[in-house]
C-alpha cells in the first residue's frame, strides 16, 4: 500500500524504494516506451510524403513517446503485449496509457461515444474493463506505469450537469472513476486523473468545485488509496505558458500553467494530490481558434513542446503527448458520432471518425511544430 507524502524526501535518496512505494516523479530516470501502434502509423504516413524536407520532419516523430488509448475494452490486451515488451527491454521503463471506457461517455459530445452504455450492463462491463486491466499491470511489476484517467469525465460534472447525458451519468462517472482508483493501488502505477484544460475549468468560477469534485471522489475510493495527481490539456490545444489566445479573453487563468497555479491550493485544501502532466501534443501555435471551446482538429495547430521533465514548474512531472494525427472527429454529418464541432469554420475538413489517422492534419502539425522538428 502507498505510503504518506511526508516522506517523499527520504524515498528521493532512494529511486528503487521510490518506484517501490508508487510515490515521487515516475519520469525521473524512466525510459518511456513507444507505442508500436504509433510508431507503426508514424511510419505509414511517412511512405506517403514525397516532399523530401517534411518527410524527414514527419520520420521523426514516431520517436516521440505517446500514450496508447484504450477505448475499448478489446484494447486491454494490446496493452498486456506492451507491458510484457517493455519488460523485456529491462528496467526504468515507463508505460502511458489512457483508461476510456467509462459508460455514456463523453457525456457532452458526439464524437467520442463510448462502447457502453449505463443502462445496458455499462456499470459492470466497466469494472470488468478496469479489473482486466489492473491483472495486466500486476504481471509486470518492474515496469512504471502512468494512467490518464476518463478523460473529459469529471469536468463535465463541473460545467454540464445542464445536459441531461451528463445529469443521468454523474453519479456513475464518479463511482466508477473512485472503482479505478481503488482497483490501480499497485505500486508500479502513478495515476492521473483528468482536469480538462485552462479554457474550460481554468475559469475562476470553476475552480473551487472542480477541487471539490476531484476531492470527493479521491475519498469515495477505498480506504488508503491514493493519485499521483492531474492530467491537463488532454487532446486540447492550449499552451504550457505564453502571451493571451485572443479566444480565451477575458479568462485570467488562459493558459495551463495559469491554471494550475490557481488550482494547486485548491486540490490541496480538499486532500487531493497537487501534481501535473501537460498535454502539449497540438499546442505550437496560439490564436487559431473562434473561440476556446473549439476543438475538433483546429486548423492550423503544430505539435508543441516535446516530452519533459524540465518543465520550469514544480507542480508539473512531464509534459507528455496525445498522438499527433489521430482525428478528434468526423466531419461528416451523417455519422452516428458526428459532433458540429467538427464542421465550424475554425476545423480541418474533410476529418475522418475519432481516433483514426488524418494524413493531411498529421502533415499540417508537423509542418507547423514549434519547437520545429
Amino acid at each position: 500500500m502507498k505510503t504518506a507524502y511526508s516522506i517523499l524526501s527520504f524515498l528521493s535518496l532512494f529511486p528503487s524504494l521510490a518506484f517501490a512505494a508508487g510515490l515521487g516523479n515516475p519520469y525521473t530516470g524512466a525510459t518511456i516506451f513507444p507505442i508500436p501502434a504509433y510508431v507503426a502509423e508514424v511510419n505509414a504516413a511517412v511512405a506517403t510524403i514525397t516532399n523530401s524536407t517534411l518527410k524527414a520532419k514527419a520520420a521523426t516523430v514516431a520517436q516521440i513517446p505517446t500514450f496508447f488509448w484504450m477505448d475499448v475494452a478489446s484494447k486491454v490486451s494490446t496493452f498486456g503485449t506492451y507491458l510484457a515488451a517493455a519488460n523485456a527491454r529491462g528496467s526504468n521503463q515507463l508505460v502511458q496509457a489512457v483508461i476510456y471506457d467509462l459508460p455514456d461517455r463523453d457525456c457532452s459530445a458526439q464524437a467520442s461515444a463510448g462502447e457502453f452504455s449505463i443502462a445496458n450492463g455499462g456499470v459492470q462491463n466497466y469494472e470488468n474493463y478496469i479489473n482486466s486491466i489492473a491483472a495486466q499491470v500486476t504481471k509486470f511489476p518492474n515496469v512504471r506505469v502512468v494512467f490518464a484517467v476518463e478523460p473529459d469525465s469529471l469536468p463535465n460534472l463541473v460545467t454540464n450537469l445542464g445536459v441531461a447525458k451528463c445529469a443521468n451519468a454523474a453519479s456513475t462517472y464518479k463511482s466508477l472513476v473512485a472503482h479505478a482508483i481503488s482497483n490501480l493501488q499497485q505500486n508500479n502505477v502513478w495515476l492521473y486523473i483528468d482536469a480538462g484544460h485552462s479554457g474550460w475549468l481554468g475559469w475562476p468560477a470553476n475552480l473551487s468545485p472542480a477541487a471539490q469534485l476531484f476531492g470527493q471522489v479521491l475519498k469515495m475510493s477505498s480506504s488508503g488509496s491514493t493519485v499521483r495527481g492531474l492530467a491537463t490539456d488532454v487532446s486540447n490545444y492550449n499552451l504550457l505558458r505564453g502571451a493571451e489566445d485572443p479566444a480565451q479573453a477575458p479568462n485570467p487563468n488562459f493558459d495551463e500553467e495559469l491554471y494550475i497555479n490557481a488550482l494547486a491550493p485548491m486540490l490541496t485544501q480538499n486532500g487531493f494530490p497537487a501534481n501535473f502532466i501537460v498535454d502539449q501534443g497540438r499546442s505550437g501555435v496560439s490564436g487559431i481558434r473562434t473561440a476556446e471551446g473549439d476543438w475538433c482538429n483546429v486548423k492550423g495547430a503544430g505539435l508543441g513542446m516535446r516530452p519533459t521533465t524540465n518543465t520550469g514548474n514544480t507542480l508539473i512531472d512531464s509534459i507528455v503527448v496525445k498522438p499527433p494525427g489521430e482525428s478528434d472527429g468526423t466531419s461528416n454529418t451523417s455519422s452516428s458520432r458526428f459532433d458540429s464541432h467538427c464542421t465550424q469554420g475554425d476545423a480541418a475538413q474533410p476529418a475522418p471518425e475519432a481516433g483514426t489517422w488524418f494524413q493531411s492534419y498529421f502533415q499540417s502539425l508537423v509542418q507547423n511544430a514549434n519547437p520545429a522538428l
